[in-house]
């Protein structure tokens, strides 16, 4: 096998016979510059997509990991408020048990009403402080702490109640200072609905603004708007005895406050369910309602 290549022009004529190493030699080159050339254009391409997938997955593990962050750092600060609520829960029944324990003159030392002030220092502040601070630990000490007081304040309550106080806590005289006896307890015609009702207590209607008394000594378990009240008063005397306070303006207590016979814990209002300035007087014994006018005429 040969190759001849011919160039003739009007003036000259030229003939080159290449051998076959020629030949050979000059494939290779021109396979060489096609390959070379090939790899110059589509290498950097190549390279710039893998670099941008990389780029993407990056970005997405980022995103991923400030998500969890996020979240972690949420759940953390809801499980600091809840332990900051717990131990403020703990300093109110603490103060509580240590002021009904003084004013029955009982002997302190009988009972473990105390804050420590150390322990209310040493709950973290923040999510890096829970880090070397045993949480589940933590909580569980408050839950018996809790328990524990909770059987603390039921033993005073039976002491407060059979000590010198019983007399005091005895139901006994009308909640208001000045005002007439406007409805009694038994069936009515509701004001609202024209229907007969059952009406579970008295009306004392007067001039908004005046003094609602507590009957009797005891504590009180809700000071707040309750439906269809307005804003309540409700004290427990023990011994399954409760009276109810309604449709006041506002309240001279809260709850957890320990009251005296005769003292002032509303001021008398139209809220609620009420068509003109009263207080709503109810007595619950053992969860049933009593007609509260023997217990306002008693001695």
């Amino acid at each position: 096998m040969s190759l001849t290549l011919l160039y003739r022009s009007k003036k000259s004529r030229y003939v080159f016979r290449p051998t076959k190493r020629q030949i050979l030699t000059c494939f290779i080159v021109i396979c060489g510059v096609f390959l070379i050339s090939s790899r110059s254009t589509d290498s950097p391409n190549e390279n710039l997509a893998r670099l941008a997938l990389a780029q993407s997955g990056l970005h997405q593990q980022q995103a991923q990991i400030d998500d969890l962050k996020n979240t972690t750092e949420q759940r953390l600060a809801i499980v600091l408020q809840k332990l900051a609520e717990a131990q403020s829960q703990l300093v109110k029944v603490n103060a509580l048990g240590a002021r009904l324990v003084e004013q029955a003159q009982l002997n302190p030392e009988e009972f473990s009403f105390s804050v420590n002030d150390e322990e209310i220092d040493a709950l973290p502040q923040t999510s890096s402080d829970l880090g070397q601070y045993n949480v589940i630990s933590r909580i569980e000490i408050m839950l018996d702490e809790l328990e524990n007081k909770e059987q603390q304040l039921g033993a005073l309550e039976s002491i407060l109640m059979s000590h010198h106080i019983t007399e005091e806590s005895a139901l006994a005289g009308r909640p208001i200072e000045a005002g007439w006896l406007s409805s009694y307890y038994g069936i009515r015609t509701d004001p609202f609905t024209g229907k007969p009702t059952m009406h579970k207590g008295l009306d004392f209607a007067g001039a908004e603004g005046e003094p609602v008394l507590a009957t009797g000594a005891g504590i009180v378990t809700w000071a707040a708007t309750r439906y269809g009240y307005g804003n309540l008063v409700e004290i427990d005397h023990g011994n399954g005895l409760v009276t109810r306070f309604g449709h006041n303006k506002t309240l001279n207590v809260k709850m957890g406050d320990v009251v005296t016979k005769g003292q002032s814990i509303a001021l008398m209002g139209n809220t609620g369910r009420s068509t003109g300035p009263h207080v709503h007087y109810e007595v619950i014994n053992k969860g049933r309602p009593q007609d509260p006018l023997p217990f306002v005429y008693r001695d």
